[in-house]
């Protein structure tokens, strides 16, 4: 279901304050920044994301859109591809960007520390286009702390 912007005038510049945290389909938590809802975006949203130490996301993909990410602290690893093959480690003070339609797992082995991201998005109504695939939240075995941090 798409979400209705609730900006009927014309497009302009909006100052726009982070909202509550919430906890995401995805299982992370949120601070929706840009989106149709708090703004009137057509084409993009903008978010905060908090990876809390030893969590991790559920296996998703965003249906059609594709998302780039700024790590402002901490660090995430993240399960991606077909069967969540592959995998990489992206640092604070790093870009990661992921395709449209990539099935992908992030998550924070640190034991201590929150991973704290960016995240834009093609898709203005920021859950939207999230597809879970819960057939592949047991592909990995173990948790986050015992997946690659380096």
């Amino acid at each position: 279901m798409e979400t209705r912007s609730p900006f009927t005038d014309a497009p302009t510049c909006r100052v726009v304050r982070p909202g509550d945290r919430h906890a995401g389909k995805q299982a992370l938590l949120y601070e929706v920044g840009v989106s149709a809802a708090t703004c009137g975006a057509q084409g993009i949203h903008l978010q905060l994301a908090t990876i809390p130490p030893r969590a991790s996301a559920v296996a998703h993909k965003h249906a059609t859109h594709e998302t780039a990410i700024y790590i402002l602290s901490g660090s995430s690893g993240m399960w991606y591809g077909e069967g969540l093959a592959q995998h990489l480690v992206v640092n604070a003070g790093e870009f990661l960007y992921i395709p449209a339609d990539t099935p992908h797992l992030p998550y924070n082995a640190s034991e201590s520390e929150n991973c704290v991201a960016v995240i834009a998005r093609t898709d203005p109504n920021e859950q939207e286009s999230v597809t879970l695939l819960p057939q592949l939240d047991t592909v990995r075995p173990g948790s986050p702390v015992d997946w690659p941090h380096d």
